[in-house]
């Protein structure tokens, strides 16, 4: 047998049965037509047509050539990062130092030559004890680039204002695309951006107050303040946020709606921004869309063995309603995406209709709601009857006339996924009833709801344990038979920003409808006879799932507290 190592990329990827013949003559026509080198990857173009992932490529090319390769196009450069390496060392050694990842201790360096063992090893020997080096692939005159773009401006938020604070800021530069980096208010907002991004917010806040602007991000569901900067800062800023979201910068007394996009630690990160008139001046907010933390496989929800095998069941029913529930920020929408991505094969002809879009999927077609179009679900969902789908995702179920419509894809042998705004999972019936959907079209036709929140993790270096006390035994439902247990309390540390908290998980109720229950749904029994039916069938509520992820010490009873109610269980 030959060696692989010996074959082209695209020649691997094909013998692998990763991409088709088609569909490497279609990235070598798009390489072509854009003009670009021959040093181009073709594994950057095979992921932007979305043939492949970046991780297949990246085995691909772990396998092909024992290196691994960057792009520096539309960076957003990392402040602490580039401190680590100075610019003459960076010329000598033709390295640029992309992001330095401080869980890890790590400095991912963008390497013309990857195999120079002693540039590694004076860069390593010049670094602080204990950073590691992950060298990547990066043509030479990027590289170049990179360091004459980058180097030599102050890229840290304090160093900026500062700089601000002594020199005058050019407005008409502002949308400028030539030397842009010479700008600092272009700097300012990208190291803004970055730094966000960096600790892991899902919304920025840029709020003007009449002396000040206040800059708030939100992590893990919570607001926190990071800055406070005097006003003068934030007509500058905000026609910073307008160029880059395609806004208007002309228009202040309506609200406009945009989209950014930048790389960041060689990953594409999309924003949601909004932009809104107030008393003090235009309010901003970015809504985070990394497709990293948006697209979780199933299995990586954290749920239960029993409950996964019970959501897989579901999934594998052929047609039906399946509902997702619970509040704005509750994580419905990456639920339905790991579903989504579950079943996505290419015998599966999947469909979607959202308001809007947030996270593009390969082979599933997507549709924005359109209401200057005039077209909102129900219509949406009238048009994609007749594009011939087997699964249908409909982004939020408002009203009768939707509702009506998706009840009917399903009857008429589609799957259908759906949210509702309810709060528990049995609590979608009544919902539903409410809405004006008949009891028996819902009885047969419902395949099951699932019901989450979100909590937050506990840190990991600073969680202490605790024996619980009787009130804390109870609302585990632990009797006084049973054996002291042991349960996990917030602290805080410098890893956490003394929070107490990292990250955030889901808590569920999978409701599958059982003939029983679908009996009762069509008689319109009272919900106490519902809930007693799904008891009897194995149901475990949202409370159960909160103290199961209590007692493994994964969050603490009062974060579950927080999002759940748990007064019942001290009744």
């Amino acid at each position: 047998m030959s060696d692989p190592s010996k074959f082209p990329l695209g020649k691997l990827l094909i013998q692998k049965g990763v991409i088709s013949e088609d569909q490497l003559r279609i990235a070598l026509i798009e390489q072509k037509r854009g003009g670009l080198p021959s040093g181009e990857p073709l594994g950057k173009l095979l992921v932007s047509l979305g043939f492949v992932t970046e991780a297949t490529v990246r085995e691909a090319l772990s396998e092909n050539l024992n290196q691994q390769s960057a792009d520096l196009g539309n960076l957003v450069v990392d402040a602490i990062a580039l401190k680590l390496i100075p610019k003459d060392v960076a010329k000598r050694y033709r390295v640029f130092p992309i992001v330095y990842e401080r869980d890890t201790d790590n400095l991912i360096l963008a390497m013309a030559d990857t195999s120079n063992l002693v540039a590694l090893d004076q860069i390593s020997a010049m670094l602080v004890k204990g950073i590691s080096i992950t060298p990547m692939l990066v043509n030479e005159s990027d590289i170049a680039r990179a360091i004459d773009q980058y180097y030599g401006f102050e890229l840290s938020i304090d160093g900026i204002l500062l700089e601000i604070e002594t020199g005058e800021v050019n407005y008409a530069a502002m949308a400028a695309t030539s030397d842009e980096y010479s700008q600092p208010m272009v700097r300012l907002m990208d190291a803004l951006l970055a730094d966000a991004v960096q600790n892991g917010a899902s919304d920025i806040h840029f709020e003007p107050e009449q002396s000040f602007l206040r800059i708030r991000y939100r992590i893990d569901g919570i607001l926190r303040q990071i800055r406070s900067l005097h006003k003068s800062y934030w007509p500058a800023m905000a026609v910073r946020l307008k160029v880059m979201s395609n806004m208007n910068i002309a228009e202040s007394r309506a609200p406009q709606d945009g989209r950014i996009s930048i790389k960041f630690s060689g990953r594409q990160i999309d924003f949601r921004a909004s932009c809104q008139p107030t008393t003090h001046g235009e309010n901003f907010v970015l809504r985070v869309l990394d497709r990293a933390k948006g697209l979780v496989p199933l299995d990586g929800l954290g749920l239960g063995e029993d409950e996964l095998h019970l959501l897989k069941l579901m999934i594998a029913r052929p047609h039906g309603v399946i509902l997702v529930t619970g509040p704005t920020g509750s994580g419905k929408t990456t639920t339905l995406y790991s579903i989504l991505n579950h079943i996505n094969t290419e015998g599966v002809n999947i469909m979607t209709l959202e308001d809007p879009v947030e996270y593009p999927m390969t082979m599933i077609r997507q549709t924005s709601i359109n209401e200057s179009a005039k077209m909102g679900f129900a219509d949406g969902i009238r048009s994609m009857m007749r594009q011939d789908p087997d699964v249908i995702l409909v982004g939020e179920i408002r009203d009768r006339e939707t509702a009506e419509m998706a009840f009917s894809a399903a009857m008429t042998g589609h799957q259908v996924y759906s949210t509702l705004h309810t709060n528990s999972a049995i609590g979608s019936v009544s919902r539903l009833l409410d809405i004006g959907i008949l009891p028996d079209i819902m009885a047969g036709n419902i395949i099951g709801i699932v019901a989450q929140r979100l909590v937050r993790r506990l840190c990991p270096h600073c969680k202490q344990s605790v024996l619980a006390d009787a009130v804390e035994r109870r609302l585990l439902g632990l009797g006084d038979a049973d054996s002291p247990a042991t349960i996990c309390r917030a602290a805080g540390c410098e890893r956490c920003a003394h929070q107490g908290y990292k990250g955030r998980m889901a808590i569920m109720e999978i409701l599958k409808v059982s003939a029983a229950l679908d009996e009762a749904i069509a008689r319109r029994a009272p919900l106490r006879e519902l809930k007693d039916s799904a008891r009897g069938a194995g149901f475990r509520s949202l409370v159960d799932d909160g103290m199961r992820r209590v007692l493994e010490g994964a969050t603490s009873l009062e974060e579950v507290a927080r999002v759940v109610d748990l007064t019942d269980r001290l009744a």
